[in-house]
């Protein structure tokens, strides 16, 4: 299933598709056969999912990206302080096929150069040349999750016409950093060098060093951890060869090419990257590979010198609106339908930086589970930064969603999405606190599928629930000792300490309860709506308000006085009898309404009218 960052890198590969610039190797002549114009280019998660678009399937050599590989095994079988002895990591600024080493030092300049990557093969423990090699075979089929194999017709090409690195070999001899045979450790580079992988392959292994040596598929380890460190931090130096500044400038990654025309790339904790093109420019780097990080980094804001906190996952929690419900409190049947299809609603709270890494995560998480869903919230509240390219898959997910029939919306105060102002338009509306969002989903499973029982807009006063059954005679005694009261949307009816007001019906319109904390902050603790009532505990106790009653929209209310109430002790005591009654039955379902919307798991109450 596709999502928007299968089409983020779908547009980078458009962009860089047209790039014919450079040239194929001509120095090993098998690799001057290979098809120029071959392109992939694939993305790799620490939790092991792939992107990938073009020739992703397509098998190539894959040379120098080998020699990060063949260092880090020199270092868990020899040790770092071995293997600092014989190889330093300092760039040499010099094409990779130099014949020179360090003359201070006399050692390669470092392990991504021919010279170093002779030595660290010759470093690779084993009996015999043949045992050399299954190690080395081993330890890329462990990079790569998969068994991988010699292209032998590369291998031999390569040794009939590899006199420049058999020279490298016997200089290396002859200062005494090679000890043993010279021919055999330039045969185990030749070897390495041609073992065949994919753009997938060379993904995964980007991944598995971004994962800190374990393999995100198999769980397998291909390097301990304190050896990724060191081989990252050569890759990041050195990797590119004598275009390694430019590179770590413009694109920020520790990376490796290959003259097969592979480029590999690694944000640490966060994604690999893999790039199969042939033509190479003149440092020895496939062309269009260099373009494609470049303009991956560029786009998704992957500079290494950038890197946001929670990173791996931005997903702090997720649970369905069954299970954490508003505080709107719904009739029966509208509670008896959520039961039902709550399921089709998912929160999904984010938290931490939100750059490429977090956002891809969020977003394939979300696009898993978008076929069974009607409404999705993306909750900010906890989120820090958010960046351009994150911005854009948020914008494009809920485009996508709605292609397919869910709708989508965010909680985002603190305006990390740029919407200054709620749209009036539902479809696109942004909400500050997350419990108006989760109503917002609730009414939208509702709209889909709730086929009756819906709390009105409004009602006439007859119909009200804590007066419906009564008789002709004790409706008319009610109802002329009602006031009808209009309050205005955002007007205080109410606020914390006042004396009682007496029981208000609600006609039309909808009111919250509220609650405001030490520091200021306004808590919702529930929403009434048309049928029902508030100021019944007050008026009932004699004690004082102990919330904030405030009109979300015009509303009609309809208001039995205190000392009307009273009266009706004498006056019509049946009638007083039926309206506490009531009362007591209408409280209960608030209460467990709002046991309900904390998670809990009330159990439905005895309710009366668009109640019940």
């Amino acid at each position: 299933m596709r999502t928007v960052v299968d089409a983020i890198i779908g547009e980078v590969y458009d962009r860089c598709r047209g790039n014919r610039d450079g040239a194929l190797a001509d120095y090993i002549p098998e690799l001057a056969q290979v098809r120029p114009d071959g392109f992939a280019l694939c993305v790799a998660t620490t939790d092991g999912h792939v992107y990938e678009t073009g020739d992703a399937d397509t098998e190539f050599t894959i040379q120098s990206i080998s020699k990060p590989l063949t260092y880090g095994l020199a270092l868990a079988d020899r040790g770092p302080a071995a293997v600092a002895a014989k190889i330093d990591v300092e760039p040499s600024g010099e094409p990779f096929n130099e014949i020179s080493l360090d003359p201070v030092t006399e050692r390669p300049r470092n392990p991504m150069i021919n010279a170093g990557a002779i030595t660290a093969a010759s470093l690779i423990a084993g009996d015999d040349p043949a045992e050399r090699f299954e190690r080395v075979r081993r330890c890329y089929s462990t990079y790569a999750g998969r068994e991988l194999g010699l292209d032998r017709r590369v291998y031999e090409s390569e040794a009939r016409t590899g006199h420049r690195n058999r020279a490298i070999g016997h200089m290396l001899r002859s200062f005494g950093i090679v000890t043993d045979d010279p021919d055999e450790a330039v045969d185990l580079y030749f070897r390495q060098c041609s073992i065949n992988v994919t753009c997938r392959d060379l993904a995964l292994i980007a991944a598995t060093l971004a994962n800190n040596g374990t393999h995100p598929r198999t769980g397998r380890r291909a390097l301990a951890p304190e050896h990724v460190e060191q081989v990252l931090s050569v890759m990041t130096s050195c990797g590119m060869y004598d275009a390694a500044g430019e590179w770590i400038t413009q694109v920020g990654l520790p990376a490796k090419s290959g003259v097969g025309g592979g480029v590999l790339a690694v944000l640490p904790g966060q994604i690999g990257i893999a790039v199969y093109s042939p033509r190479l420019d003149a440092h020895g780097n496939s062309a269009r590979g260099v373009q494609a990080c470049r303009e991956l980094s560029r786009t998704l804001d992957l500079h290494f010198l950038h890197v946001g906190r929670a990173a791996r996952s931005a997903i702090r929690s997720t649970h369905t609106v069954d299970r954490a419900p508003s505080r709107q409190r719904r009739s029966a049947a509208e509670r008896d339908t959520l039961a039902r299809v709550g399921r089709r609603a998912r929160i999904y709270e984010l938290h931490g930086d939100l750059l490429f890494s977090g956002a891809e995560s969020a977003v394939r998480a979300v696009a898993e589970h978008a076929d069974d869903l009607d409404a999705v919230v993306v909750d900010l509240r906890r989120v820090d930064e958010v960046g351009d390219v994150a911005r854009r898959m948020l914008a494009d997910l809920r485009t996508d969603l709605a292609a397919r029939g869910c709708r989508c919306t965010f909680v985002d105060p603190d305006g990390h999405l740029g919407h200054t102002a709620s749209s009036v338009d539902r479809s696109e509306r942004i909400f500050a606190d997350l419990d108006r969002a989760l109503e917002w989903a609730e009414d939208e499973l509702l709209d889909r599928h709730c086929d009756g029982g819906r709390i009105p807009a409004a009602i006439a006063l007859a119909d009200h629930p804590l007066l419906a059954g009564l008789s002709a005679a004790q409706f008319d005694h009610i109802a002329a000792e009602l006031d009808l009261v209009d309050a205005p949307g955002g007007h205080t009816v109410v606020r914390r300490g006042d004396d009682p007001v007496g029981i208000v019906l609600i006609l039309s319109g909808r009111v919250s309860t509220i609650v405001t904390g030490p520091d200021g902050t306004e808590h919702r603790i529930t929403t009434l709506a048309p049928g029902m009532t508030f100021g019944e505990m007050p008026t009932l106790i004699g004690g004082t308000f102990l919330n904030d009653v405030r009109a979300d929209t015009a509303t009609r209310l309809a208001v039995l006085s205190p000392e009307r109430f009273a009266k009706l002790t004498d006056a019509a005591p049946d009638l007083k009898l039926a309206l506490v009654t009531r009362l007591a039955q209408g409280a209960y379902a608030q209460l467990d309404s709002a046991i309900r919307s904390l998670g809990g798991a009330g159990s439905p109450a005895p309710t009366l009218g668009f109640l019940s």
